[in-house]
């Protein structure tokens, strides 16, 4: 079965890569999963943490945190799929771990790998069911543990239907770490076996206090100004923010826009949109000029946390188009208070903590964000109060990374 893969696996990136060069989508992320290893890295049986993009990479801090205090004489290593994951993987290995992008799926590619680095266990973040990867760490006795595990309603109908596939891939799992119920239930529906899925939480309200307190810098506006921070946006959200924006600066002229891309490679396309609106924007890279500007733009990865801290009010992207949101967490541990769009399917049970505690606001449309941003910028009480609810969604789910140690450290036998 696993030959029939390879080749389907081979024909859909050589069908793929003409459309990904014409599109302008040919990453150089992709040239490095085709790279082996360097020569000089020697691996003594470490732990593998494999975390596909900065999404995951974020989550796995916490227990990142709790394997070092756990293991200080063990190696860890951490694997990527994407540049951006990478990127934030090495910017939280600091040196300490050995950081690589895990090579295309393919069983010769894989095999070698495992064989090069003889892991003493994989954790593998949320649901990266790479067969040949699952399967030859399986041939060669490696314990394999999915954490802060889930499976999206989309997802779910596609394994579903395929479940004459992923199921015996399922099966040898040693153990699911589920966020949720819900989630559970779909591990064991498409073929894990119950007694090796266990719900621990989800890993993402477990951000590390320490870390995201270091983050909070000097930043460049005065104390009588007003920040708005739109974080992770897509394209088709600027417009809708920028119009809001226009409206209410005139009445409240001490408020500042950030501007933070999901994809800070689209930062100039954003710069253009902003310009079309009468503003002149900074790049934050630059560091000029700040203090005079209503309209900045965040054109790098691993600072939007240290501007949601200065916030006054935020909104989160991804959430007013169909992009399924981004994650509410780490505003709501800065205690602001937060408005998103209708469109939070990825993040589904994190959003229906939140609603159910009435700890953000949730907005369908332009006038819509217009009203709810006016009416928090005119009641200091109301987003305090909403802060303040998002902080204690948080200190109420805390723990899954706690639980999800204790059951690595039964398959490392600690």
């Amino acid at each position: 079965m696993f030959f029939i893969y390879d080749i389907l696996l081979l024909i859909l990136i050589l069908l793929y890569l003409p459309f990904a060069i014409f599109k302008g989508k040919f990453r150089r992320d992709f040239i490095l999963r085709l790279s082996r290893l360097p020569s000089g890295v020697k691996f003594d049986r470490p732990i593998w943490l494999h975390a596909v993009s900065v999404g995951e990479v974020v989550s796995a801090q916490p227990l990142l945190e709790k394997l070092r205090q756990a293991y200080p004489g063990r190696q860890i290593i951490i694997s990527t799929i994407t540049a951006t994951g990478n990127k934030v993987a090495r910017g939280l290995a600091g040196g300490k771990e050995f950081v690589f992008y895990l090579p295309l799926d393919f069983s010769f590619m894989m095999r070698g790998l495992i064989n090069r680095i003889d892991p003493a266990v994989c954790i593998i973040m949320e649901t990266e069911l790479w067969p040949n990867l699952i399967t030859c760490l399986h041939k060669k006795g490696v314990p394999i543990i999915l954490v802060n595990a889930r499976v999206s309603d989309a997802s779910y109908g596609k394994y579903k239907f395929a479940k004459f596939f992923f199921e015996p891939i399922l099966k040898k799992i040693d153990i699911f770490c589920a966020q949720s119920q819900a989630d559970a239930a779909r591990f064991v529906s498409l073929g894990a076996l119950e007694a090796k899925v266990k719900i621990t939480g989800n890993m993402k309200f477990d951000i590390a206090a320490k870390e995201l307190g270091e983050q909070r810098s000097d930043l460049f506006f005065s104390a009588r100004d007003r920040l708005f921070v739109a974080g992770s946006t897509h394209r088709g959200e600027e417009e809708i923010i920028l119009s809001a924006f226009k409206k209410l600066s005139t009445e409240f002229p001490d408020l500042k826009l950030l501007l933070a891309p999901r994809h800070p490679e689209r930062a100039a396309d954003v710069a253009g949109l902003v310009a079309s609106y009468g503003f002149n924007p900074v790049f934050m890279s630059r560091n000029e000029g700040l203090q005079e500007k209503p309209i900045f733009i965040l054109d790098s990865v691993g600072r939007l946390a240290s501007l949601y801290a200065q916030a006054s009010v935020v909104f989160v992207g991804g959430s007013l188009v169909k992009k399924g949101g981004h994650n509410v967490i780490e505003p709501a541990y800065f205690k602001k208070a937060i408005i998103i769009g209708p469109y939070m399917h990825n993040f589904k049970d994190i959003t229906g903590c939140f609603l159910k505690m009435n700890a953000l606001v949730m907005v369908r449309n332009k006038d819509e964000l217009e009203v709810a941003l006016r009416s928090l910028l005119k009641d200091d009480a109301r987003r305090a109060g909403l802060g303040e609810s998002a902080f204690q969604v948080i200190r109420a789910q805390q723990g899954a990374s706690a639980r999800d140690l204790e059951q690595i450290n039964i398959l490392l036998k600690k």
